[in-house]
């Protein structure tokens, strides 16, 4: 018993100082962004001398800040309602329909988590412009859309296969058609999979700065790591500017992972006790 009581003492405190370890970096940038960029230099680790928000103020004023935060809402929101409605869909299609060509639709998915779609960027990159799409959000929104669907195929069909048959069965004696089983049954059941999906793309496409990078060249349609860029002068940095920048564009991911954490959690030990 005193070693069972002793064992857990230690993993406490492992899990801890791993919290804080974790922690340590988020909360020195937080309060960064209180200094000025003399206090950052000559005291990194302490406190700021004051709080206020003249620094995230002169943020808004030193650089078009909100429209790079509206462009990332709107590029990461979209990609992941596109992708979590059209993985749902093919995932249950490819977890209740067998037919000849059900396992190759599904490694056809699965291929896509082997290949890498930066080895693209070239074909890519001819593909919007033949589309119009070049300097458009929508060409960030269709790739974060393509890139993220197999992984999230991948997690839900796995899911669904956990169903049991028959809540389908009795659905369809009850009358329901093969769209209400998967609306109204199924999915509901597979919110745990589906808060894993949402997050793991909402944080890709938040902190993706290759495609932004390529296909953005406005500077009103940057998104947030891309605009953050500018910042950074040629002689000289604001780091202050540049620590509230971090800790405005980290909130939506704190938001997010807050909102759907319990169900990430049961998503990511689902099936780990028989």
């Amino acid at each position: 018993m005193k070693t069972s009581v002793a064992g857990r003492a230690v993993s406490y405190v492992a899990a801890y100082m791993f919290a804080l370890v974790s922690l340590y970096p988020i909360v020195l940038m937080i309060l960064s962004s209180f200094k000025t960029n003399r206090e950052i230099f000559a005291s990194p680790l302490s406190l700021p001398q004051s709080f206020g928000f003249a620094t995230y103020r002169k943020l808004w004023e030193a650089v078009p800040f909100a429209d790079f935060l509206l462009n990332s809402v709107l590029v990461s929101g979209m990609s992941v309602l596109m992708i979590t409605v059209f993985s749902a869909m093919a995932a249950f299609y490819l977890s209740r329909f067998s037919y000849r060509w059900t396992g190759a639709l599904y490694f056809f998915f699965i291929i896509g988590l082997m290949i890498p779609i930066k080895l693209g960027i070239v074909p890519l990159f001819l593909l919007m412009k033949n589309f119009g799409l070049l300097n458009s959000l929508w060409s960030l929104i269709l790739i974060y859309t393509a890139s993220g669907i197999p992984i999230s195929v991948f997690i839900l069909t796995g899911f669904f296969r956990t169903l049991p048959v028959e809540l389908e069965e009795a659905a369809r004696i009850d009358g329901c058609s093969h769209f209400q089983v998967f609306w109204r049954v199924l999915l509901p059941l597979i919110r745990p999979a589906l808060a894993t999906v949402v997050i793991i793309n909402f944080i890709h496409a938040w902190n993706d700065f290759f495609f932004p990078l390529i296909f953005i060249q406005e500077d009103a349609l940057k998104t947030i790591p891309v605009g953050m860029m500018v910042l950074f002068g040629e002689y000289e940095t604001d780091w202050s500017l540049l620590f509230a920048g971090l800790t405005l564009s980290a909130l939506p991911m704190i938001v997010v992972f807050l909102l759907a954490s319990r169900q990430f959690m049961e998503g990511l030990t689902a099936g780990a006790v028989k």
